[in-house]
């Protein structure tokens, strides 16, 4: 009964008797426990998915032969060859559906699970294996990026030329006629601290064919060359066929794949970004991920305009004002005039908390983000009109303060505890395992560290282990944070490695054919109860150059299943043992087949 305070109490009922109200007990007891094994045994018929997917998550090899992939048995169909250059989350074939507001078209828009391709991507016609680094820097093979379109429209820009079989780089640019090695000198005199391993990570926006990029790495400075699937049709391409870290990416409604405060310097060279329109919101994500104290570096208008304008298709006046007003907006978001001469104007990020406090005025342009805006948070996150604020104890990772290259590789960061179980000493434990670890995998894989591979993709790295460990052989390495994992990539920045966000869910932003290692450590055994795996096989064929590697280290429940499904791939694969030779976890080193199309149609 219901009384007046609202609450609930219990009347006894005088007249019930006790026998009587004992018999009723028994029965009820009966009932209950009948319908109680009608709704367990109804319960597991409906909850068996669920009790599979909880086996996924933690697999054990004693297990019977349950199916953790959904393997369909037989080989994979070929895509039809004029998909040979598919990159499914910025395909063409989508744009109209898309608006063109801040070139949002360009961004990633993946398929839905419905329209994924279930088929293999075929090379070229002629295709064959890569030239190898370092040769590649300067020359690959025309069938290999067959795109006369960006050869004739770039030509007398000296970025690349077709000679013979083979397309070459004589390393000129737009705003570097002379050469990109006389430009990065120039840069050099501007920034000192390109020379003495203060400057060790970079971004390329609006690469081209990341002749800068590449450029850089003879000078010690990794860089992340960054241009969107566009009319140009293969910038990225060529980028990674010669051997340059790249990947597909635009400036324009979306943050970027990666943390607040992660590179040393970012680079623009007449990439026609409009850095001072929407209220400079291009800008604000280029401070999100330029580090405390680090550089941006513009060259192109409106810079040098009192003697380029008449070749701009403007005036004076109207480049004047743009400069001016763009130099008003770093300003405002903490940025000084470095230094400046010729074509080449540079910015440093402010390490200055007195500048950021000043954001929190009533009347700042742009305002501070306020505290419920991430910084880290980058995947599929909208840009937003205001400053986001370093945290004060982010001083410790400011330019200034890391250690120069190569010791700030061996040196735990100040952002590691913020890493769930980070610490100096896990750091330390993690590089120990991978020595170890990576000295095995040679020996299975005798050619990591020769000039067989070069491109690298750690898919599901913690610190970067992987890649410290092969920081001496001649390959660079793309060190991927699950967006579902624990942010650890601001660590793998602030050692001096390059890294990516992505959710494994869906396609990688690269071209078809542009690694030559993939390696992944228990990346089945963590994301399998999200996604289908077998569209990570999949895609992992695409990425993978003919003739190119995948090292997956699983446990033995998922390395049999996976062995299955990379037959259907075409991918030769052996079963070897870990390090310590443990049963409940091996390596599977796969080989993918270098084949031609058929014509098939089945794209």
């Amino acid at each position: 009964m219901k009384h007046k305070d609202g609450k609930y109490h219990a009347q006894p009922d005088k007249g019930f008797k006790i026998v009587p109200a004992t018999l009723l007990v028994i029965v009820l007891c009966g009932f209950s426990f009948y319908l109680g094994g009608i709704f367990c045994s109804e319960k597991n018929k409906l909850e068996g998915k669920t009790v599979q997917d909880v086996s996924k998550a933690v697999p054990s090899p004693k297990e019977p032969a349950v199916n953790p992939l959904q393997i369909k048995s037989g080989a994979f169909p070929e895509c039809s060859i004029d998909y040979q250059d598919y990159t499914p989350c910025t395909d063409p074939r989508r744009w109209k559906k898309y608006g063109v507001h801040r070139l949002t078209f360009l961004e990633r828009h993946c398929p839905p699970v419905f329209e994924r391709k279930e088929c293999l991507v075929p090379p070229p016609d002629g295709y064959k294996p890569p030239i190898r680094w370092p040769k590649s820097r300067d020359e690959c093979w025309y069938r290999n990026v067959p795109y006369d379109w960006i050869n004739k429209q770039k030509s007398n820009q000296n970025w690349l030329r077709k000679q013979g079989d083979k397309f070459l780089f004589p390393g000129g640019g737009t705003m570097f006629p002379k050469g990109v090695g006389a430009y990065v000198d120039l840069m050099q005199e501007l920034i000192p601290e390109m020379r003495d391993g203060t400057v060790r990570t970079a971004i390329d926006t609006g690469c081209g064919v990341a002749s800068w990029g590449g450029d850089l790495l003879d000078r010690g400075i990794l860089t992340v060359s960054l241009a969107p699937r566009d009319n140009h049709e293969a910038q990225v391409q060529f980028a990674l066929e010669r051997g340059i870290p790249a990947i597909l990416g635009v400036i324009s409604t979306q943050r970027l794949p990666f943390p607040s405060n992660s590179f040393d310097m970012a680079h623009c060279s007449r990439c026609l970004i409009p850095w001072a329109e929407f209220g400079g919101i291009y800008l604000l994500e280029v401070h999100r991920i330029l580090r405390l104290g680090g550089f941006w570096v513009l060259s192109g208008p409106p810079v040098n305009y009192e003697n380029r304008w008449r070749g701009w298709n403007t005036t004076v006046e109207e480049q004047k004002s743009y400069y001016e007003k763009l130099q008003d907006l770093l300003t405002s978001m903490c940025f000084k005039l470095y230094a400046k001469k010729d074509d080449i104007a540079v910015w440093q990020k402010s390490s200055d908390n007195s500048c950021y406090d000043k954001l929190a005025e009533p009347d700042a342009y742009p305002a501070k983000c306020d505290e419920s805006l991430e910084p880290d948070s980058a995947w599929y996150t909208p840009l937003r009109p205001c400053v986001v604020v370093p945290k004060p104890k982010l001083k410790k990772s400011a330019l200034e303060s890391l250690p120069k290259w190569p010791e700030r590789l061996q040196v735990a960061p100040e952002r590691i505890s913020d890493v769930p179980g980070g610490s100096g000493s896990a750091l330390k434990h993690d590089d120990n395992k991978w020595k170890v670890r990576a000295k095995h995998y040679k020996t299975l894989l005798p050619a990591i560290g020769t000039d067989k591979i070069r491109n690298v993709m750690d898919m599901n790295t913690v610190y970067g282990g992987f890649a410290t460990a092969l920081i001496d052989d001649p390959l660079w390495v793309m060190n991927v944070v699950s967006s579902y994992a624990a942010n650890s990539l601001p660590v793998v920045y602030d050692r001096g490695l390059i890294g990516t966000y992505h959710d494994w869910c869906e396609a990688v932003s690269t071209y078809p054919r542009t690694y030559d290692l993939l390696h992944l450590d228990g990346l089945f055994t963590s994301e399998s109860h999200r996604c289908d795996m077998r569209y990570v096989l999949l895609e992992m064929d695409r990425i993978l150059r003919p003739k190119g590697y995948a090292l997956m280290r699983e446990s033995s429940y998922f390395v049999d299943a996976i062995t299955t499904i990379a037959k259907g791939l075409r991918w030769g694969c052996r079963k070897e043992d870990t390090e310590y030779g443990v049963e409940k976890e091996k390596l599977l080193v796969c080989q993918k087949k270098l084949w031609y199309s058929s014509n098939s149609s089945s794209g």
